[in-house]
């Protein structure tokens, strides 16, 4: 008979919680599927103090300048990065598939290499020449740019002791698999394994390293939670694969801020930063057209220009239609429940509504609700907005519109573009010179701004401080 010390023990490798029993899920941290078996009890050890080979000395001691950030030649991506990169910095970049990470991280190791420091391009998941010919469309190519396609662990550290780089790039950490660990490359053991001898590898050398990581079909990285814990900065990398838009914000960084977003724009000739991507989000008209509003969106701390349209059609079946692009589709409900009930617009109800951003853009926050409200508006009484009009504001469901973090860098962003007139919540503080700025405190208050709604002769309102 088994003794109970002999019985084999289990270990998530998400958390590291451990039980005697295997479970499919960890009752910890609620992964499915990470519950493994170690092979036993493990006994309880304690490391014996050792002399240190380097004294503990004052922290105003310590050199910082030599983690000092260099920037990587792009500047949205070193916006992102608090500077640039941080030698020994262990950069994690994921993304889904075809959004552009190879294109970026292939760019950013050109423009590395053009500045006399060595960079390693290694690449798991495509052959030597099929980085070329993505090199040669984007005029990636420079001598001091190593390429090699390398799946093994030990490999990709011969490349570094051959090579010795100062950026070393690995697309992906999936792909590379160690002979000295089981299971297959993307398992759980092999990221752990790799990333954690390329994070070594990397502080030994004082080498900057970026990382390619694959998502799941929910978006989240995939891998072990560990992975981005061992980092230094995890970057997300968004975008529609029918628009030009890419977007970089990032997750963690511990060199920098945490609500920095670089924006982009891919192109057939490679990908470019966008310094003022708002034109992008804008459709240009010499005439205002009905069922149109433009707000001010926040992208972490970047304020952006964003349209919104709208159209509303008579319905010929029972149930009208309810289509939403780049909006949140509860957020478009409650907002024609509070027209319908507090503006007094009953016409929309028995109508087919559609409601889209311009460009690929996405609006989630409340900030937008009141030009998604004025433009439905608009849109049902078939009569435009006055121009150069921007509206900020969340929207409660007793049709009272509520105040927004950042109004001021908002309007200071609407201003420079050349907006003159603003819609706002009340209280909203300083607004900039030139501009007219409304302060609204309901919906009925903000849609008076249509000219059906009391306009001066003419047929256009004026938007008065």
């Amino acid at each position: 008979m088994a003794r109970k010390a002999d019985r084999p023990a289990y270990r998530c490798s998400e958390c590291g919680w451990t039980t005697g029993k295997w479970l499919g899920r960890c009752p910890e941290c609620q992964a499915w599927g990470t519950v493994e078996e170690m092979g036993g009890t493990p006994a309880v050890r304690t490391a014996p103090a050792v002399r240190v080979a380097t004294p503990a000395v004052p922290i105003g001691q310590v050199d910082g300048m030599a983690v000092a950030a260099r920037g990587t030649g792009v500047p949205e991506l070193d916006r992102v990065l608090g500077g640039g990169l941080v030698p020994g910095a262990v950069v994690l970049l994921a993304g889904e598939p075809g959004v552009g990470k190879s294109t970026l991280l292939l760019d950013v190791a050109a423009k590395a290499a053009s500045e006399s420091h060595r960079t390693l391009y290694v690449t798991g998941e495509e052959s030597a020449g099929q980085v070329r010919m993505r090199a040669d469309r984007i005029g990636a190519i420079h001598d001091h740019l190593y390429l090699a396609a390398e799946t093994d662990l030990g490999s990709v550290l011969g490349q570094l002791d051959a090579v010795k780089p100062a950026l070393l790039v690995l697309d992906s950490v999936q792909t590379v698999a160690s002979a000295e660990v089981d299971g297959a490359p993307g398992g759980v053991a092999q990221v752990r394994e790799v990333a954690g001898a390329l994070i070594r590898a990397s502080k030994e050398r004082g080498m900057s390293t970026m990382l390619v990581g694959h998502v799941t079909k929910d978006g989240a990285i995939a891998g072990p939670r560990l992975l981005e814990h061992l980092v230094d900065v995890v970057l997300q990398f968004e975008g529609d694969r029918h628009a030009r838009l890419r977007l970089v914000r990032g997750l963690k960084n511990r060199y920098g801020a945490t609500d920095e977003v670089g924006c982009f724009e891919l192109h057939d000739e490679g990908i470019t930063s966008l310094a003022d991507p708002s034109g992008l989000f804008l459709t240009r008209r010499d005439e205002p057209v009905p069922g149109t509003c433009l707000t001010v969106t926040l992208e972490g701390r970047r304020p952006l220009v964003a349209e919104v349209q709208s159209l509303t059609v008579a319905s010929q079946i029972p149930s009208p239609r309810r289509t939403t692009s780049g909006l949140e589709t509860s957020r478009v409900s409650m907002m024609l429940a509070v027209l319908e009930q507090r503006g007094q617009i009953s016409a929309l109800g028995k109508n087919d509504i559609y409601t889209a951003t311009v460009g690929g853009v996405r609006l989630s926050e409340p900030a937008a609700d009141l030009a998604v409200a004025l433009a439905l508006a608009s849109a049902a009484s078939d009569t435009p907005l006055p121009q150069n009009l921007v509206a900020i504001g969340e929207v409660g469901l007793a049709g009272e519109v509520r105040r927004v973090t950042g109004v001021q860098r908002r309007l200071a962003e609407a201003a420079r573009l050349g907006f003159t007139q603003a819609l706002v919540p009340a209280d909203s503080g300083e607004r900039p010179p030139g501009m007219r700025v409304r302060e609204v405190a309901d919906i009925g208050e903000a849609l008076r701004v249509l000219p059906a709604r009391g306009a001066e002769p003419g047929g256009r309102q004026e938007v008065r401080r």
